[in-house]
């Protein structure tokens, strides 16, 4: 064989592409604009509802809500008029954040749940922590049976009489050795 016949293909890596998924990761590593995604997942919102809803400035809603339409994560509708005849524009979240990857995802989704949990009744959190010790086969049938089922009820689309609710699970290595013995 030659050396050509021998040389290991180099993959062809698209700069653009590159720098828009570096671009999405970064818009989804804000704690803020998570909750954004969240709060204009079913109804368009303005930037200055988010701003109230969030209690930030909105100025600074402003630099998030650009991030997101800039990276595709929210797109804007049809402009209105507000209560004092000001333009606003209404945001809705497009879904596109569905499985794009977040770097430091674990810090990240740990504090926008902290966030959002903030003032809800202690009484309407239902959670369960579990631990498990399970071969490889196993958990990655729970892995699987989980996100069929998040996955399903994503697809069905929100409810029209429905309230709306926060899902997270996370099933993460225990720091938990076996005994000796």
């Amino acid at each position: 064989m030659s050396p050509a016949e021998n040389a290991v293909p180099v993959p062809v890596v698209d700069a653009e592409e590159d720098a828009r998924d570096l671009a999405r990761g970064r818009a989804l590593s804000s704690p803020t604009r998570l909750r954004v995604l969240r709060l204009c997942a079913f109804d368009a919102r303005t930037n200055k509802e988010l701003a109230e809803l969030l209690g930030v400035n909105p100025g600074t809603m402003l630099h998030h809500v650009r991030t997101l339409v800039q990276t595709g994560f929210l797109v804007a509708e049809e402009e209105r008029v507000g209560a004092q005849g000001a333009r606003e524009v209404p945001y809705r979240a497009t879904g596109l954040s569905w499985g794009t990857y977040v770097p430091d995802q674990t810090s990240v989704l740990m504090e926008t749940v902290r966030q959002q949990l903030r003032g809800v009744d202690p009484e309407a959190v239902h959670m369960s922590w579990l631990g498990l010790r399970l071969n490889a086969a196993h958990k990655e049938e729970l892995e699987e049976r989980l996100y069929a089922l998040v996955v399903e009820f994503k697809e069905r689309g929100p409810d029209p009489d429905g309230d709306a609710y926060s899902l997270v699970t996370v099933l993460h290595p225990d720091l938990n050795p076996r005994a000796a013995g």
